[in-house]
């Protein structure tokens, strides 16, 4: 199971942009399809928002392991999609996440160095 995550985040397309950003969506969704089929990732869920009067319009979750995800970020191809995502969507950012046993293990770590402080 997944300790990590990442946590892919835009709001609404740029003026006069919006079929790219529906291309651009469509790329990624090839991109992380692929590598779960590779077994690279575990898994993903794409999440549109209902309007709600925030930047947020959507997100991504792509989870699997730290190590991988960290060298999945560093990657020629994610860096390619990440600038086409900045070209055609506002307030787009990656933002590592813990998932599963990770986040019980952040916290775990949390409890101690509270206890160890106080």
């Amino acid at each position: 199971m997944a300790q990590a995550a990442l946590f892919i985040g835009w709001g609404t397309p740029v003026r006069g942009r919006e079929r790219q950003a529906l291309q651009v969506f469509g790329e990624v969704i090839q991109y992380y399809t692929r590598l779960q089929q590779e077994g690279e990732i575990e898994g993903f869920e794409p999440v549109a928002l209902e309007p709600h009067g925030g930047d947020l319009g959507g997100f991504l979750l792509v989870r699997g392991e730290r190590d991988t995800l960290a060298r999945l970020r560093s990657s020629e191809e994610f860096l390619r999609l990440v600038n086409r995502g900045l070209l055609v969507v506002e307030h787009f950012g990656v933002v590592g996440a813990f998932i599963g046993e990770g986040l019980n293990s952040l916290f775990a770590d949390y409890q101690a160095q509270t206890a160890d402080l106080t």
